[in-house]
């Protein structure tokens, strides 16, 4: 198809895309700068965007001082394990109800839908008594487990849209070369859903990585206390190191932008192929 847009639409078009751009990368280059300013910079009456003088001081206390290090190996373990039991369960429930006869299929798939609609607020009294009768409080189970009923149901709705993709045709082909039910979806059915993977893996890595409420009620110890409520502790009651945050958030979104960057192919492609029905 020839590209019939005239040279003003291809202007609007690009100013639009530059908007976004500035206003989504916006917060994140301002907060980057804000990591490399003095304190006394920060504070000063006209803020520049460009470190004058350049400063590593605030990445030196977030690591040192306030031992961010720490907060972010709880981050790591909790939300790798998070992502492992997410597409583990996800890929085995949303296999059952695209590719085998279950019954109500559709039902199952609202009542899962409507566990990741209760506010989170609503939720967090509830959870922290059960965690403190099954002694789970400042644990990494505690939080792996409340992140799973989290991420689940997301998890389970993007892979059986993208397994409904899929043509009928193969699993019959495989039946008929004797393939059995767990190796459809081990050996064909998994390896062609690939990229519906890497999206739903990276959206319930994001999900734990980024939580906060259920952290802070369920964690006391920094042994235990993941990246957002680590941060949380950076201030006090009469002040806010605001560099020191700024170094610490810097931190700790790089590798979510890396990996966005990085698996950005297979995400376009697991969340659009997942509405199409061929």
């Amino acid at each position: 198809m020839n590209d019939t847009r005239s040279p003003l639409q291809t202007i609007v078009i690009y100013l639009g895309a530059l908007l976004i751009l500035v206003w989504s990368g916006g917060p994140f280059i301002w907060q980057f700068s804000t990591s490399f300013q003095l304190d006394k910079a920060l504070t000063s009456g006209s803020p520049s965007l460009i470190p004058a003088p350049f400063t590593l001081e605030h990445y030196y206390n977030a690591f040192v001082e306030k031992e961010l290090h720490r907060y972010v190996w709880n981050s790591l373990v909790v939300s790798l394990a998070t992502t492992f039991l997410c597409l583990s369960v996800g890929s085995l429930a949303a296999f059952a109800l695209s590719r085998l006869n279950v019954r109500g299929r559709f039902g199952i798939l609202m009542v899962i839908l409507s566990v990741s609609m209760f506010p989170q607020i609503a939720l967090v009294g509830p959870l922290y008594l059960v965690a403190t009768n099954l002694g789970l409080l400042d644990t990494y189970t505690a939080l792996i487990i409340t992140y799973l009923a989290l991420g689940l149901p997301l998890v389970t709705w993007v892979l059986f849209g993208y397994f409904e993709t899929l043509p009928r045709e193969i699993d019959e082909a495989a039946r008929m070369d004797g393939v059995s039910v767990p190796g459809l979806l081990w050996h064909i059915i998994l390896p062609m859903s690939l990229p519906s993977l890497v999206t739903t893996g990276l959206l319930a890595f994001i999900t734990a990585w980024n939580e906060f409420l259920f952290a802070l009620a369920f964690t006391s110890d920094i042994d235990r206390q993941t990246i957002p409520v680590g941060i949380a502790n950076f201030t006090n009651l009469y002040y806010v190191p605001w560099g020191d945050i700024a170094a610490a958030s810097a931190v700790v979104t790089v590798p979510l932008i890396v990996l966005v960057l990085f698996f950005q192919r297979h995400i376009i492609e697991g969340l659009t192929q997942g509405g199409i029905k061929e």
